[in-house]
């Protein structure tokens, strides 16, 4: 039980790094095009994995770079985080990170579709509620409804693509080097958008590279304490926590940007973590049980 509560513990500081990751991000959209934010991140991100992978004797390259899954995974998540950087720059921090709370639950949907997964009738009906309280977050259809959520949902379901991808790739890669691989596809692609969308280049003056690095050095750790988490403990109880992640991002939201969510909102997100955490659940005993 105590490495359970450590492994939570680890992904509830993941979590936490990750939403004031997120809250950076937006503080550098007042000022830069989401595209340049997305290829500073990749090029910050990918000179930190290889600062990581020289201190802990690994090589930088790999052969298993040009396997194209690990190509796929890598546009996917490149994918993912245009729409989500860019989502983050037009909509408040709060709606983004909830949309993105239903990545587990497409996940779960296609595995099912895609990768031949048994998933029963109680999942069937937790993704089905969880898609419900995604369209009560976005309200489509009402004057509340703000066409800038779909680039949130664009990232959820980049996200979603590429934890599936995962899902299919042999242990080959280590964690490390496929985020190394994903951090260094969003710079060409950073710049090729900024290219193609005309948008300013911004000088970034010494306090804007210092937030840009405290995002980088804060995504990192998450990186870190979510590997740790998945390590420690039964990771059904575990895996739960990443939901944590809402929590802080209503707090940063509200502390840094002065937002609050109404109480629908909050009723979707409510029912999107809670269908989310089910399906964890069911899943992880289901594993279990045949394994048993």
């Amino acid at each position: 039980m105590t490495d359970t509560l450590r492994g939570a513990a680890l992904m509830v500081g993941s979590m936490a790094c990750f939403a004031l990751e997120d809250g950076l991000i937006k503080a550098l959209s007042g000022t830069f095009p989401a595209a340049q934010i997305i290829w500073m991140l990749g090029l910050g991100g990918s000179l930190a994995f290889v600062g990581w992978l020289i201190a802990t004797g690994q090589t930088v390259w790999s052969p298993h770079y040009l396997r194209p899954q690990v190509l796929l995974r890598s546009g996917f998540e490149v994918a993912g985080t245009l729409c989500f950087v860019s989502a983050l720059a037009l909509i408040p921090l709060a709606t983004a990170s909830a949309v993105i709370q239903a990545t587990p639950l497409v996940v779960a949907m296609g595995a099912a579709v895609f990768l031949g997964a048994r998933v029963g009738w109680r999942r069937w009906l937790a993704i089905g509620v969880g898609f419900a309280g995604v369209l009560i977050i976005l309200r489509p259809g009402s004057s509340a409804f703000d066409p800038a959520t779909l680039l949130a949902v664009g990232g959820m379901l980049g996200l979603a693509a590429r934890d599936l991808v995962t899902r299919t790739m042999p242990g080959i890669v280590s964690g490390a080097r496929l985020s190394l691989h994903a951090f260094a596809s969003l710079v060409p692609a950073g710049l090729l958008l900024q290219f193609l969308t005309g948008a300013s280049w911004v000088i970034p003056d010494a306090a804007q590279i210092g937030i840009l690095a405290v995002a980088v050095a804060v995504g990192m750790v998450g990186y870190l304490a979510i590997v740790g988490a998945t390590r420690l403990g039964d990771i059904s109880v575990v895996s739960s926590f990443r939901y944590s992640r809402m929590l802080f991002a209503l707090i940063v939201g509200m502390v840094a940007f002065c937002e609050r969510p109404d109480a629908l909102m909050i009723v979707g997100v409510v029912i999107v973590i809670g269908s989310g955490v089910f399906t964890l659940l069911r899943e992880a005993r289901l594993r279990a049980a045949s394994q048993a």
